[in-house]
């Protein structure tokens, strides 16, 4: 099977949609929560979800993913394939057309220009851009005219959907960032805190780590949409609070992610105001594993770095033990019910990318003491480990949410019975996935041995979140700590599988490659340690209608469909 094949069936004519709305900015006003705050507008200095689906409200892609899946044209005219020409034969360069007319939420012209100028900004190689996986291979982005832009890549690429698509790679304005390039692009607070956009919503106030306030754009491409008139996202708080809010007190009209016990949720759908949404993505809770030393005695500027190598997780022996103490059956019963699955890999869906993966599902205590034991890490009177004068002593840490701290408290306890201390370390989510390269407490920074958190990618192909553990996309001190290879995982032969990837056409071969990749990080080396194969579930009033919950963008993919039933 051919990338042909491969791209037949990737285009819908339109998003779906529902009953059309009469009017521009008739409905007032939605509320939306988000139990972890944004701190930051810009997608491109942020892989935190919060930051990047906030942002969505305001800066649009090209294309996106619809809840199937399937691509669908948003900025662009349609979505390029060989077959309507835009994908070249070589599958070496797209090209993709502007819809005409467009505008920016300032009234001025959105043109090929902007879309180059984006991928110059996140390209730049002191940026620290944190999407910059999504251009892998790009050799060249030319203006072909004011509507028309050329992607080239270095080689064959049969997957060419990376730039420019999704939530993760929105068009950004060059005349408000051209002066916000490379190590100047975190100063630019006021573009950072209020971008302008084409989407269906505009910033007026942005209270970082608390709330937005927005309006509708009045140079929406759509001339009803959108159906509200003003929006507040307000963030922060916890899960059980935001849940509260939409399904009990109907304060809020959407609230996201509801990362709570199943009962805790069957329990506040009795209060009547509104409705649970769930599905099935690529979202995987994982615990990362630091590969380099973050030991606050090493030099500012050196600890979680390439130049100081992790004292006890540099031994895949300690990696191994530390996942085969864990019983991911019962975080699955505590933490998310139905809405979870126990997984081993990185990557559990779509299906031809899932390896079969099962060996970590079964709890090895035992096991995993008599793998310490052979590789020398002996237990001392205290019941700790240690080898060549290295304790095996822990610091976990993780977002602040009620079923994070739970799953700490287990897998704390588990590890205890393998000889390992462990301290608990917890961070508000604001801050966590806020990615401020001034604050230590960032999970990009990662100043701790190892964190847990979830991420997910856009779209059904996983290359360019693979490609996040490519070497140079470590965060580093040169990249203003920006950079999605949390882990520091370094392997010239698995940077040398993701270049394959990027050139393989064949369906069935990119399968094969996509499967090994995730068991390099996983089940081979143990750098990335999987828990739960996570269903989204948010909540929406009863009154909000065109909600469509959507695992494979943002989730506020189509808020310019919202509107106020009666």
């Amino acid at each position: 099977m051919k990338i042909k094949t491969l791209m037949l069936g990737a285009v819908a004519a339109t998003a779906l949609a529902p009953a059309a709305i009469a009017e521009r900015a008739s409905d007032g006003h939605v509320n939306i929560i988000y139990w972890q705050a944004p701190s930051i507008l810009n997608p491109y200095l942020s892989s935190g979800t919060k930051d990047i689906e906030s942002a969505s409200l305001v800066v649009e892609p090209l294309g996106r993913y619809d809840p199937t899946g399937a691509l669908i044209p948003y900025l662009a005219e349609e979505i390029p394939t060989l077959e309507n020409g835009g994908v070249s034969e070589d599958l070496k360069t797209i090209t993709w057309k502007l819809k005409s007319g467009l505008k920016w939420s300032d009234g001025s012209d959105l043109t090929s220009a902007d879309v180059k100028f984006t991928a110059d900004y996140c390209m730049h190689p002191e940026g620290g851009c944190a999407q910059l996986a999504k251009f892998e291979g790009v050799t060249a982005v030319d203006i072909v005219d004011d509507l028309t832009v050329k992607v080239t890549f270095g080689e064959a690429k049969p997957n060419p959907y990376g730039p420019f698509m999704g939530g993760q790679s929105p068009i950004i304005q060059k005349a408000q960032f051209e002066n916000c390039m490379g190590a100047k692009a975190p100063e630019c607070t006021d573009a950072n805190f209020g971008p302008i956009g084409t989407g269906p919503f505009v910033v007026t106030e942005f209270k970082p780590n608390d709330v937005i306030s927005m309006e509708a754009n009045q140079n929406y491409r759509d001339a009803s949409k959108p159906a509200f008139a003003t929006l507040t996202f307000k963030g922060g708080g916890d899960a059980t609070a935001a849940g509260r809010a939409v399904l009990e007190t109907g304060e809020f009209d959407y609230a996201w992610n509801l990362q709570l016990a199943p009962e805790v949720i069957a329990n506040m759908e009795k209060g009547g105001k509104g409705q649970t949404v769930a599905a099935f993505g690529s979202l995987v809770e994982r615990i990362e594993m630091n590969m380099t030393n973050p030991s606050p005695d090493l030099p500012e500027g050196e600890r979680s770095t390439e130049a100081h190598p992790h004292p006890f997780l540099s031994d895949i022996n300690v990696r191994k033990a530390l996942s085969m103490a864990i019983d991911r059956e019962l975080l699955v019963e505590i933490g998310y019910g139905k809405a979870g699955r126990p997984t081993c890999n990185l990557v559990p869906a779509p299906a031809i990318y899932a390896s079969d993966n099962t060996e970590c599902l079964t709890q090895d205590i035992a096991g995993a003491n008599a793998l310490l034991d052979e590789a020398g890490w002996a237990k001392g009177a205290d019941g700790i480990r240690a080898k060549d004068g290295v304790k095996l002593s822990i610091l976990y840490q993780t977002s602040t949410n009620a079923v994070r701290q739970d799953f700490q408290a287990l897998i704390k306890q588990w590890w205890s019975e393998i000889g390992v201390e462990t301290e608990l370390r917890n961070i508000s989510a604001s801050v966590f996935f806020g990615g401020d390269p001034g604050s230590p407490d960032t999970f990009q920074k990662f100043y701790a041995d190892v964190e847990m958190y979830a991420n997910n990618f856009d779209g059904t192909d996983p290359e360019s979140y693979l490609a996040q553990h490519t070497c140079e996309k470590a965060p580093k001190p040169s990249a203003q700590w920006q950079g999605e290879n949390i882990n520091r995982f370094c392997d010239p032969e698995y940077d040398a599988l993701i270049a394959e990837l990027a050139k393989t056409g064949s369906l069935e071969k990119r399968g094969e490659l996509g499967r090994k990749l995730n068991d390099m990080l996983t089940k081979d080396s143990y750098v990335v340690v999987p828990l739960v194969d996570r269903g989204r579930v948010s909540a929406h009033a009863n009154t909000l209608g065109g909600v469509q919950l959507n695992t494979w963008d943002s989730e506020l993919w189509n808020a310019a469909d919202w509107y106020r039933m009666q």
